[in-house]
């Protein structure tokens, strides 16, 4: 079961598929970070940066409400792709809200970004984790590996990631045996049956989704790579009753075939980190390209909502074991 966090630090730990240098320049420089920087639907304008010990980063973030937050970010340290130190959240006024220290490190051709927030108080911390989830906050981390994957190749994706109290080997299984896995990769208010599922490489599965009688989705998936305890890699399409491969029934303009990647990183005993790459797979025509790009947002409710439903699935799982 969760216990509540009484550390004052907010750590966050991520691995993107470019090099340490990419990585740094999407941070500090300023076109860049204006790419992906905030939450799902947030834009920012900066108004000054002096990217050095003692200087500011001054700029605003545009809600998608119309709500605007000004920000302050003071430079401590700048060490050239590793070592970012700044206080955040400070004006004239009042104090800063947090320190921020972001270490960058090459892995295995990766770059491994570790980042803490150090906040005055547990209680000011777990009130600030509260704010970034509500916000979605998490997802700007989301959004850089995404720039991330166009600069490097090319490749439009949509990546969501997600921490789960629960054991490495029993997130696995939530992936890849069909009971569990129907319990909760629908979104919400859907209901999920397999009409038949062999999930292995080269399997494949033929399942359907209803929300209560008043729509019944057909859909098809067909496993191309699953590496216990840590990958799992499939296609997905939608079809008819007879699995004759169709159309998404609300959206025609929807890329026919969808690649996912979900991939597994333990962060302790107890608890395991799943990201999930999506995006559109073979043949895709333009105006499916559009498509996909322009329902990011949409993309992230969907799939917070099923992870949402695979918390409590999860919890539900650990307390009838215990």
């Amino acid at each position: 079961m969760p216990t509540k966090n009484d550390s004052n630090e907010i750590r966050i730990s991520r691995i993107f598929n470019a090099p340490v240098k990419a990585v740094w320049d999407a941070w500090t420089d300023s076109e860049q970070v204006a790419v992906w920087w905030g939450p799902r639907g947030f834009t920012i304008t900066t108004h000054s940066k002096d990217l050095k010990p003692g200087g500011y980063w001054k700029y605003t973030m545009h809600g998608p409400d119309g709500v605007e937050y000004a920000n302050t970010t003071h430079y401590l340290e700048v060490e050239e792709c590793k070592t970012l130190v700044y206080d955040h959240g400070s004006t004239e006024d009042q104090p800063p809200l947090f320190r921020v220290t972001v270490g960058f490190t090459e892995y295995k051709g990766k770059t491994k970004m570790e980042m803490s927030m150090t906040l005055p108080t547990p209680e000011a911390a777990e009130k600030t984790r509260e704010i970034i989830k509500k916000a979605g906050g998490n997802s700007t981390w989301d959004r850089l590996a995404e720039y991330l994957d166009k600069e490097t190749s090319g490749k439009e994706v949509f990546v969501i990631n997600r921490s789960f109290n629960a054991p490495l080997n029993l997130m696995f299984e939530m992936w890849t045996n069909p009971k569990q896995l129907s319990q909760w990769l629908a979104p919400k208010g859907f209901e999920m049956q397999f009409v038949r599922c062999d999930i292995k490489p080269g399997g494949s599965s033929f399942y359907y989704m209803t929300d209560a009688g008043n729509l019944k989705m057909y859909g098809r998936a067909e496993y191309l790579e699953i590496e216990k305890p840590s990958y799992v890699v499939y296609t997905q399409q939608f079809c008819d009753e007879k699995e004759t491969v169709s159309r998404h029934p609300m959206c025609p303009t929807w890329p026919q075939t969808m690649l996912t990647t979900v991939t597994l990183t333990e962060e302790g005993p107890e608890q395991t980190r799943v990201t999930v790459t999506w995006e559109p797979y073979k043949g895709t025509t333009p105006e499916e390209l559009e498509t996909f790009i322009k329902a990011k947002a949409g993309m992230s409710v969907g799939w917070t909502g099923s992870f949402d439903k695979l918390d409590e699935h999860i919890s539900t799982a650990v307390m009838s074991k215990s």
